[in-house]
């Protein structure tokens, strides 16, 4: 496999236990039991798995102290089998747990919006004297904690969830990345004013672009104020399945790219040994050159913003164009793939909200007629003799665009460049030609930056036409194939900076998937609805797993609709505003319903909760039948 070369923001070491983090040490790997922390046995066997699939750390929670003081029978236990991996306490709500955390495990994990913070989404308008006071308030519960670490040379998480920061910080900063750092840097200064600096910091979301920009500002601040702890990434509640990777892909690929991260856990609502193996593909993309970080280029300027907006898509949403493989030239029903079916009884095609817009055909036809949604592309020679050209689009090379260009200067066409063919001489055909829609066709090793280098630049010389970008992918597999695309592919979405996918790959129907899950988590093209699922953990009172596979099936078809399906409330109710809808556990087989942040129906058994959350969203005119 070619990996790719990334230059790596420098953060300094903090040791946990005897797998050292950050500094040039490799990216760690981490995931989080989802047993009782209670149940001894069913833990450590769980976290042996977790251990043998690759982690280098093993997270457990502690809601209460009688679970804090159980991490020290797990760790024994674990010692005993010859197991020495640090273990994470993971604490929200209960500083006195956390503290006794720190006394058996190497690293205790704290959300600075639930450990010592009041949350009522109240609206109020904070004085700076009311706010020092809140401060205070904070620095009184938090020190007896940083002492403990310091003196039992522990480490410590100050992990920021996007869905539970403080009515202090919503007021101040908003619902936004800046407050999201804000609320970890006032957790951060209280440690450094007690010389306490064996911190990892996170700045988790579940919606991968919030939790990208959250990171970016994270890493400036820390270069504004001189700091350099290490940094953990994670998009929280990312879901299970290909929707789970390539959520996740977005966002820890896309900064680990920019030279972000340090240890990183992909949350998925499945066994946590699975987490690991994506982790595992994830880092073993990269090396590093050197350890450094520059400051962001002027692809991420007001510059850069400027240049973006002047160019409008002529297309309503980004499309997506396949290659089409052999099977797919004589068998009809093979399109069934990917999302268009034809019936000879009523005569007609039928298409899913996940069809793509363009197959491209390279140098043959098909043996069938195609529904009108559906068009081809050629390459041009081949598409020059065709006698019906209706709905069919030429591909030139950038040198058989230069050569026929007045002759096809009113025909709709896309003309395919490389980095290392294009050159400035063919600036002025793109900017003269409005029927040109350009396919940029990248390498694998290409990192996103130098991708967004690039485009820029055509953007930068007045180049304002469709980019669609183009990646091809060799015989990998699936999993590879979904995060690979996802990290290469999903900022540029997020930037603006595209209108257009095209991934090569051996099995069009995963291409498929694939590209509309891209387009689906960056938020430009919704084909079904979005899914906020925690990975579970010790405090969820239900299967999780089960329950979503359960609300997956009954609700997947509410296209755009999001629904947040959660173990606990330790992410929320905040995690619910970017939600429309939230299921989740309450109680022993109970579940409490939100509307937005908004509590609905409380506690109910979990038996009727997935028909109660139908007809809630009956109830609020947001249920389409099947």
């Amino acid at each position: 496999m070619y990996k790719k070369k990334v230059s790596r923001f420098k953060t300094r070491v903090v040791n946990i236990g005897d797998v050292p983090l950050g500094g040039d040490y490799p990216i760690r790997l981490q995931s989080m039991t989802t047993t009782d922390t209670m149940d001894t046995v069913a833990t450590v066997e769980q976290a042996i798995r977790i251990i043998e699939a690759g982690a280098d750390y093993v997270r457990i929670t502690a809601p209460s102290i009688k679970e804090a003081e159980n991490l020290k029978v797990i760790k024994e236990e674990l010692k005993k089998r010859g197991f020495n991996t640090p273990l994470i306490a993971d604490i929200h709500f209960t500083p006195n747990a956390a503290e006794v955390a720190a006394k058996y495990v190497e690293k205790v994990r704290i959300n600075p919006g639930n450990y010592a913070d009041k949350k009522k989404f109240e609206v109020k308008e904070y004085t700076d004297a009311q706010y020092n006071e809140e401060l205070e308030r904070i620095r009184t519960k938090f020190i007896p904690l940083v002492k403990i670490c310091k003196e039992y040379g522990r480490a410590m998480r100050i992990g920021v969830n996007h869905g539970s920061l403080s009515d202090r910080i919503m007021n101040r900063f908003g619902d936004t990345p800046l407050g999201m750092v804000e609320s970890a840097l006032e957790f951060v200064r209280i440690c450094e004013d007690l010389n306490y600096y064996d911190i990892v910091i996170s700045m988790k979301a579940s919606n991968p672009i919030v939790m990208i920009d959250a990171y970016r500002l994270l890493v400036k601040k820390m270069i504004d104020y001189g700091m350099n702890y290490p940094i953990h990434l994670g998009v929280t509640e990312a879901g299970d399945g290909l929707d789970g990777r390539i959520k996740s892909s977005i966002g820890i690929g896309t900064l680990l790219e920019e030279g972000i991260g340090d240890t990183i856990r992909v949350s998925l609502t499945e066994e946590p040994e699975n987490e690991i193996k994506v982790c595992k593909i994830l880092v073993n993309r990269y090396y590093y050159d050197k350890l450094e970080y520059e400051k962001f280029s002027k692809y991420q300027d007001k510059n850069f913003e400027e240049v973006i907006h002047k160019s409008e898509s002529k297309f309503k949403i980004p499309i997506v164009i396949l290659s089409l493989t052999d099977q797919y030239f004589d068998a009809v029903d093979n399109l069934k793939n990917i999302g268009y079916w034809y019936s000879e009884t009523l005569d007609k095609w039928n298409i899913s909200e996940t069809a793509p817009d363009y197959i491209f055909l390279a140098s043959r036809d098909i043996s069938y007629t195609l529904p009108v949604q559906l068009k081809k592309i050629c390459n041009f020679e081949f598409w020059k003799f065709l006698k019906n050209k209706n709905n069919s689009f030429p591909l030139l090379s950038i040198k058989e665009y230069k050569t026929n260009f007045d002759l096809l200067m009113g025909v709709e066409k896309f003309v395919n460049i490389t980095p290392d063919e294009y050159s400035e001489n063919y600036n002025e055909l793109f900017i003269r030609d409005n029927n040109c829609n350009i396919i940029l066709s990248f390498n694998q090793n290409w990192v996103v930056d130098k991708k967004k280098e690039f485009i820029f630049k055509l953007r930068s010389s007045n180049i304002i036409r469709d980019i669609i970008v183009r990646i091809g992918f060799g015989n990998i597999e699936e999993d590879e194939f979904a995060i690979y695309s996802a990290t290469d592919i999903g900022d540029l979405f997020i930037s603006n900076l595209c209108s257009g996918i095209w991934l090569d790959y051996r099995d069009i129907a995963i291409a498929n998937k694939v590209s509309f899950g891209i387009l689906q988590a960056v938020r430009k093209r919704f084909t079904k609805t979005d899914f906020i699922s925690c990975p579970s953990c010790g405090r969820t009172l239900f299967n999780l797993q089960e329950t979503t596979a359960r609300i997956k099936k009954e609700t997947e078809h509410l296209k755009g609709l999001k629904i947040a399906i959660m173990g606990c409330i330790v992410n929320g109710p905040g995690e619910m505003a970017d939600a429309d809808y939230g299921y989740v556990g309450s109680g022993h087989n109970k579940v409490t319903l939100y509307k937005g942040k908004e509590i609905v129906k409380k506690n109910i058994d979990s038996k009727d909760a997935l028909d109660e959350l139908i007809k809630l969203i009956k109830e609020n005119g947001d249920w389409i039948d099947k």
